[in-house]
């Protein structure tokens, strides 16, 4: 019986031996080897910034929650803050006259895998799509970016844009309106802008490059096409805009012909008065107005 006992107590002795060394080793130490345990907290310090997007006295659109972006990533999450982004796209269209330069954020310890020359281009270029779709003409947005030291959340998330209004100034010839369009690669929208009576456009360098390399293009991708999508200001009744439009693209398609592009590879569609570019309440936003836009699709 007592030979039991002793056994006993030097089985707990030793076991009690084993597990203080294992602890003082392993858990104060840190000395063992194994996979370090793994903290779900939030980092200290994130926080979601709130959305605040002003312009003067004249809009003022704010929530708590923001713009989420995961890290490396473009595409921003709208979900909670869709009802302000509705807001924007509805000031804008109805104050044509106002720029907004959406300004995306982004870090250094990011990776671009975009074909944009950084991440914040890529996610502010996410967000003008957003609100072209919403019917927001794209003259009227202007992408840019900005180098931060982000935070990131537990889940590697982000949040935040900024942004910026200006006056849009709006060239007054149909000369000086065909000369600001800048050529940047067939697959943005060119305006074509013609003179008063006249069926042929105004050529430029900047949309006679843009012609040339959609010939190249069109010549390597048969079963890809250009459009060719007319437009008109407001003045006289919409079936006389819808025709005139009409016309005004069949005339351009016609001058791209006899320039070797395939009648099959042309597509041509009448706006009319329906998608304004500028306000049809000046003089200068009329002329922008009547144009025949270009793009490959």
């Amino acid at each position: 019986m007592a030979s039991s006992v002793k056994t006993l107590a030097w089985i707990l002795l030793i076991g009690w031996m084993g597990g203080s060394t294992y602890w003082h080793v392993c858990k104060i130490k840190l000395l063992c080897d194994g996979p370090p345990e793994v903290s779900t907290a939030a980092p200290a310090g994130y926080s979601i910034p709130a959305l605040s997007i002003v312009d003067g006295n004249n809009l003022s659109l704010s929530s708590a929650m923001n713009f989420g972006f995961k890290k490396s990533m473009p595409e921003p999450n709208y979900v909670n803050v869709k009802k302000e982004l509705d807001s924007l796209a509805a000031y804008l269209k109805a104050n044509s006259g106002r720029k907004l330069t959406i300004t995306g954020l982004y870090s250094s310890i990011e990776q671009n895998t975009t074909s944009f020359p950084d991440l914040g281009l890529a996610r502010a270029d996410a967000l003008k799509q957003y609100l072209v779709q919403a019917g927001v003409p794209g003259s009227q947005l202007v992408t840019a970016s900005k180098l931060i030291d982000l935070t990131f959340s537990a889940d590697d998330s982000t949040h935040g844009m900024e942004f910026g209004f200006d006056s849009l100034m709006i060239p007054k010839t149909e000369e000086a309106l065909a000369a600001a369009e800048k050529y940047e690669n067939v697959f943005k929208t060119m305006d074509l802008y013609f003179k008063t009576a006249k069926a042929d456009y105004i050529k430029t360098p900047e949309n006679e490059k843009f012609i040339e390399e959609a010939i190249k293009y069109l010549a390597a991708n048969k079963d890809k096409k250009l459009a060719l999508t007319g437009h008109t200001d407001n003045d006289g009744t919409d079936e006389t805009n819808l025709k005139l439009s009409k016309n005004r693209a069949g005339s351009v398609k016609a001058l791209l012909m006899k320039r070797g592009i395939p009648e099959a590879q042309l597509v041509t569609d009448a706006k009319g008065e329906s998608q304004p570019k500028a306000s049809n309440d000046t003089p200068e936003g009329r002329k922008a107005n009547r144009r025949v836009s270009i793009i490959v699709q």
